[in-house]
Order: structure tokens, then C-alpha cells, then sequence
């Protein structure tokens, strides 16, 4: 039996692919909801963006048939605009309301005794449709599930005796245990010993192996097990993508930012430049417009980068960089962003550009959907290296929760390459009234 999907509009704005995911069903959008694309269409931003490309999948199936009738789709579904009548109204919802107008739709398809689901990433909306009877989705292609998110890393319980091997040779066999490429382990002893080891995971010989676990980048060195994973994925030139993953006060963007400095200025250093993004997405009501410059814009979107910077640069000497005279901290990252050596940057300005030999750092990856992230990696050059970092546990987008943002989605679909490695720290370092609050609040 063919089933009706009617989508709403931030569902497309999620994933401009989503007509596609549905099958040899029939999809359909309200006109309503191409109303509110063509008021999105000019913005400059991600939804902007999106929108376009929505409306250029939808145009490309007008040859196909006539979308009111249901135009047929490469996937084997079709697709079908509907618009709705004016005595079309429902009990106690103002019809004024696009999201009235866009159920009016599936509750006029159930009333015909078709099978109709509405799918939408607005909880509010689900909400209202299940009080009028029509079934209600999360658009859930793209989710994974957070609460047993790859950790990349595991422990591993073996004989004291193997452990003493492992110390004496440097490697050791995992028997009974199954890991990722790219994935570390804590060794501990099955047997009653004290015993312990890091090491991480060879998927050529299948064995565990030693890795240099005492990483310094800029002046900055591990605080535990965790970020001494991070170090040596973000200082191993092999790994083109890192996924970093914890919550705040992990020390997840000050290590990224260290590694990128270290390997971008450091002699034989493999990067022309360290790029650091991040989504312009603020957290509670909006402040409104910014006064100033862009560049003066951006500045208080990237205090939290520059704040990091300052940490990180606060000891630097500089003396392998430079022969000019750059004391304070404010006076070093200007050289470096004077000299093209760092580069801050909005994600808008990001989208369309290919960027090679460069250090890239996305914080507050979680706010961005998995079209973006996927939009985001696609742009990197040759020699490029991409960390993400985030929380997924505190999202400021509205429509994507800690299953359906691209950091979580990213993590679950691309471990096991060789290319990619991921850590999720969970220590809290910053100080210990931040750990008292992640922990207590």
C-alpha cells in the first residue's frame, strides 16, 4: 500500500534530499510550504542556501509529470504539490497559521481513507497533529542514537602476563575483542593485577600497538587518558578528519587549536594555514543585529576562539615565527591573522570554497545538520585536515536534538576509516567549579 508523506518545511531545510528518502511512496508538499521556501530563498545563510536547493529538486520533476497530479521520482516514488481549498478548515487551529495550513493538507489525504503521515523536525507541530489523529515522524534518516555514541575508544581485559608483553614489545593481540581502525584501548589486567596500558588498534595485524602518548603542542600537554587520545589523532598527519566529542570544559577546541597552531607555525610543519569556524547560532533570544565591520561582527561570535588563543599564546615565544617585536597575546594572534597564518571565519563564508594544505577546526559542530557537515568536509583540499568539535548535548538549533545533528551523525557513519578517527572526552578540566556544575546542574 502507498503511503502519503506530507513534509513540512524545516524537514527540507534539514536535508534538501529528504524528497528522496521516502521510497516508492507519495511525498508531498503543501504549497504552503513552497510559499515559505520562496520567502527563504534569498537569504544568505544555511536556510537560504537550502531552499534553493530544494526548489531546484522540486522544478526538476515538473518534466516528469504534473506535480499536482504526482510526478514520478529517480527513486521510484512520486512527488505531489497540494495547495488547500478555502472552506478547508480545522476545529480550534487558526487557519491563518502555515503550520495549520500544512495539516489542513494530511488531515484532507486521511479523510479520503488514505494511509498519511506527517513528518516534521518541529515537536509543536508533531504535537497537533497527533492530537488531530494524523500520524506524526521526526524526519529520522539521518539520526543516530547519542546515548551509545562511538566512543573511539574501549577497554580491553587482559592476562597480567600479556600486559607485561605489551610493555616489553610494544604490541599485543586483542584476543576476543573486535576494534575499530583508528580506535584506542585501556589495557587492564583480568587476573587480579594492577596493570595497566594504553595503546591503540592496528587493523592491518590486527593487534594492539604503543603510540606516543606524551604529545606537547604550543606548551600544551594531555590532562588525562582522553586528551592523550586527542593529541596523537590531531598531531597524525595520516588522519584527515577528527571528531571530537564532550562536554564543555573538556578541553576539546583549546587542544584542537594547539595541535593546529603547532603543526601550522612549528618547523616541518605540513599546513599553510589553521582555519577555525564556527556556526553563527547564539544561545538563548537573540541579541539582534551587530553594530560595526564584519570583522567586528565576528568578533563577538568568536570570543570563545580568541579566548583560547590567548591561553594557548600566552607563554608562546615566537622566536621561530618572527624577528618582530609581538609581547602581548592580542599583539601575536594579530600577527598571525595578519600574516595569514590563522584565519577565523563564520561557517557562511566557508560554503562554496575549496581549501587546501590547512588545518580546519568547526566548533559547535552540533548546531550544524549532517547536509552541512557533509557540505563542510567536501571542501577540503589536498592535504587537508578537519577536526569537529562539540557538544551534542547542548544544541542551540532548534530542529536538531543530540540523534539528529551532523556532529553525532557524522561520528556513527564514518568510524572504521582509516582516514578518521574520533574521541569522546568526558573529564571536565577547565576548573573544578566547571566540573562541579557539568556534573551537579
Amino acid at each position: 500500500m502507498v503511503k502519503n508523506f506530507v513534509l513540512d518545511t524545516n524537514v527540507l531545510i534539514h536535508n534538501p534530499n529528504a524528497i528522496f528518502s521516502f521510497a516508492d511512496n507519495n511525498v508531498v508538499i503543501p504549497i504552503t510550504v513552497i510559499e515559505e521556501l520562496d520567502n527563504l530563498k534569498n537569504s544568505s545563510d544555511k536556510k537560504g542556501v537550502h531552499a534553493r536547493a530544494v526548489l531546484r529538486e522540486i522544478d526538476g520533476q515538473i518534466r516528469k509529470g504534473a506535480l499536482n497530479k504526482g510526478a514520478k521520482m529517480k527513486n521510484g516514488g512520486t512527488i505531489q504539490i497540494l495547495s488547500d481549498s478555502p472552506d478547508l478548515k480545522l476545529k480550534d487551529l487558526d487557519p491563518q497559521v502555515n503550520d495549520n495550513k500544512i495539516l489542513a493538507i494530511a488531515w484532507q489525504i486521511q479523510n479520503r481513507g488514505e494511509t498519511v503521515f506527517f513528518i516534521s523536525k518541529d515537536l509543536n507541530a508533531r504535537i497537533k497533529s497527533e492530537a488531530l489523529g494524523i500520524k506524526a515522524r521526526d524526519y529520522e534518516k539521518e539520526k543516530v542514537e547519542y546515548s551509545s555514541l562511538y566512543k573511539g575508544w574501549r577497554e580491553v581485559f587482559l592476562s597480567s602476563d600479556s600486559i607485561n608483553e605489551f610493555y616489553k614489545n610494544g604490541k599485543v593481540a586483542p584476543k576476543g575483542y573486535q576494534l575499530q581502525e583508528n580506535e584506542y584501548a585501556l589495557l587492564k589486567a583480568n587476573d587480579g593485577g594492577t596493570s595497566t596500558a594504553l595503546a591503540l588498534y592496528d587493523t592491518v595485524h590486527q593487534e594492539l600497538v604503543s603510540f606516543n602518548d606524551q604529545h606537547n603542542a604550543m606548551g600544551i600537554r594531555a590532562l588525562n587518558m582522553e586528551q592523550r587520545f586527542a593529541f596523537d589523532l590531531l598531531l597524525n598527519d595520516n588522519i584527515k578528519l577528527v571528531t571530537l566529542v564532550g562536554p564543555a570544559g573538556t578541553g576539546k577546541t583549546l587542544i584542537a587549536i594547539a595541535c593546529g597552531l603547532f603543526r601550522t607555525i612549528r618547523e616541518n610543519s605540513v599546513y599553510d594555514k589553521i582555519l577555525v569556524a564556527r556556526p553563527i547560532i547564539p544561545m538563548g533570544k537573540d541579541i539582534g543585529y551587530l553594530p560595526g565591520s564584519k570583522d567586528q561582527k565576528l568578533n563577538y561570535w568568536m570570543r570563545p576562539i580568541f579566548d583560547n588563543l590567548d591561553f594557548i599564546l600566552r607563554n608562546e615565544n615566537f622566536q621561530n615565527v618572527t624577528t618582530e617585536t609581538v609581547s602581548t597575546t592580542r599583539e601575536k594572534i594579530n600577527y598571525l591573522i595578519r600574516n595569514d597564518i590563522l584565519e577565523v571565519e563564520a561557517l557562511t563564508y566557508i560554503r562554496g570554497r575549496s581549501i587546501p594544505q590547512q588545518f580546519i577546526i568547526v566548533d559547535e559542530a552540533q548546531n550544524l545538520t549532517p547536509h552541512e557537515i557533509k557540505t563542510i568536509i567536501s571542501r577540503a583540499g589536498k592535504s587537508t585536515k578537519i577536526v569537529l568539535t562539540g557538544d551534542p548535548e547542548q544544541i542551540d538549533n532548534p530542529y536538531l536534538d543530540a540523534n539528529s545533528n551532523g556532529l553525532s551523525y557524522t561520528v556513527e557513519r564514518l568510524k572504521g576509516h582509516k582516514l578518521v578517527g574520533h574521541v569522546f572526552l568526558s573529564k571536565g578540566e577547565r576548573s573544578d567549579l566547571a566540573t562541579l556544575a557539568l556534573e551537579n546542574l
